[in-house]
């Protein structure tokens, strides 16, 4: 049997295309002018834009992305900027004991001292 043609309209972009759009934005978003180095539809079209020439709706766009480029949906952890690493694993290691649910605050027992009761 002969393989026939892929129906549908073909795509806007051929091949090299979406490797130059690939290249550009492995380079970042705020290599492209963008204030944040976090991508979306709205962003990727314009740099698809400026690379190709090629206009694209939000939908393509998210097929380019998904389909062609093999690209996922990504959303970032959303931490505080005043963060502090250090101070957090010292309070899970000394405040959080002392105060987690189902424990009692650590008294000396006879155990705890190898005392014998009198």
């Amino acid at each position: 049997m002969r393989r026939r043609p892929a129906s549908g309209r073909p795509p806007k972009l051929d091949d090299a295309q979406v490797e130059r759009v690939r290249t550009a934005l492995e380079q970042g978003a705020q290599t492209h002018g963008f204030e944040a180095d976090l991508w979306t539809l709205e962003r990727v079209g314009a740099v698809v834009t400026r690379v190709t020439g090629v206009t694209l709706s939000n939908a393509s766009v998210w097929r380019l992305l998904t389909g062609r480029l093999g690209w996922s949906l990504q959303r970032p952890e959303r931490r505080a900027v005043e963060r502090d690493e250090s101070e957090i694993a010292r309070w899970i290691a000394h405040e959080w004991p002392r105060i987690a649910p189902g424990r009692t605050p650590s008294i000396a027992s006879p155990a705890a001292t190898n005392a014998e009761p009198s």
